[in-house]
């Protein structure tokens, strides 16, 4: 499969002949004409979300982390560092990989805009490791020394390059399942246990730069799973019985090694979480994400740890982080229904 033309005047494709991936576009990004409504409902969100990093008051949490435990200051490093990974993976990957053969160009203007919202959030990282540390190259070189968080990032960085290159339409569908993984699986244990942080008073403010960056990560997770919803109604001969098992695999390998990493960073020292909820929180994620495109759960759990959900939640509140108190925060809300 070629990289789209960026601009082809001799396009004759029609509203109605607009595909996910290998379309004929003429490049033009008109918003008044959109076959993929969804898109144009989530363009509108991302939009709606639009935040900055020195928004967030860091000034508590250079106090706090002098006196977080040993164990509470290495899970918040290492998180801190996993996360650096992901974000700067998934901004070249967008831009590299996915985009250049996304034909539709109300998905390619959101793909465009979850870019952005990566390198906004490494902007965050900085942030956050400029406001706790005095040698920020401690965080962001962990990967050199921490030989499981690298074992994590090059699992990761290995399933993105077996799907690069020589793409056809079986590997693009993979490259969507992937994304759609990175986004709804592989953020998340770092997430809880920053908002286990956040739960117990520490750390306020990075729990409040997760929670930004978390729903950023809701609307690529909707984005992806429209995209792959998209693509199977257009073409349904590619969504065999041998994709959903290999898709599964996929699951089912990105599980383990989320829940292990999860078990990693706690060691069993941080309040509210043992080996045995973190990965029963990653297995319900993955039935979440395996019924949002049509296949049938993986593994029939509870959610075991759902405070972290209403902690993460802005349709209701925000923290106030000078007086602590819960004030009225409406802006970005979302609502899965209208997807």
């Amino acid at each position: 499969m070629d990289r789209k033309t960026i601009y082809n005047p001799d396009s004759k494709e029609g509203l109605n002949q607009r595909r996910t991936f290998g379309g004929n576009p003429d490049g033009m990004i008109n918003f008044t004409r959109c076959k993929y409504e969804w898109a144009l409902k989530l363009w509108d969100m991302m939009e709606a979300n639009t935040w900055f990093p020195r928004e967030v008051q860091m000034t508590g949490d250079a106090k706090d982390y002098k006196y977080l435990a040993p164990s509470e200051k290495r899970m918040y490093d290492l998180v801190l560092s996993q996360l650096i990974f992901m974000d700067s993976l998934q901004t070249n990957n967008l831009m590299d990989n996915i985009n250049p053969y996304i034909t539709a160009p109300e998905i390619n203007a959101c793909l465009s805009r979850q870019s952005y919202e990566e390198a906004n959030h490494s902007k965050s990282y900085a942030v956050m490791v400029e406001s706790i540390s005095d040698n920020t190259d401690e965080i962001y070189d962990m990967w050199k020394t921490d030989v499981k968080l690298r074992e994590k990032n090059n699992f990761i960085a290995g399933v993105y390059k077996n799907l690069a290159g020589d793409i056809d339409d079986h590997k693009i569908v993979l490259a969507m399942f992937a994304n759609q993984i990175l986004e709804g699986l592989y953020f998340y244990a770092g997430f809880a246990a920053m908002y286990a942080l956040g739960k117990s008073g520490k750390m306020l403010g990075s729990s409040q730069m997760i929670r930004f960056i978390q729903r950023d990560e809701v609307t690529h997770l909707i984005l992806f799973q429209n995209l792959i919803l998209s693509t199977k109604k257009e073409r349904p001969e590619l969504f065999t019985a041998e994709l959903e098992a290999e898709v599964k695999e996929m699951f089912k390998k990105a599980v383990d090694l989320e829940a292990n990493w999860g078990a990693y960073i706690t060691q069993g020292q941080i309040l509210g979480f043992t080996d045995k909820i973190i990965r029963q929180y990653i297995e319900y994620l993955a039935d979440r994400r395996l019924e949002a495109v049509g296949y049938s759960p993986l593994y029939g759990v509870k959610h075991p740890i759902p405070w972290v959900d209403g902690y993460a939640s802005f349709n209701d509140q925000r923290t106030n982080f000078f007086e602590g108190n819960v004030v009225n925060y409406s802006k970005g809300s979302i609502d899965f229904d209208d997807f």
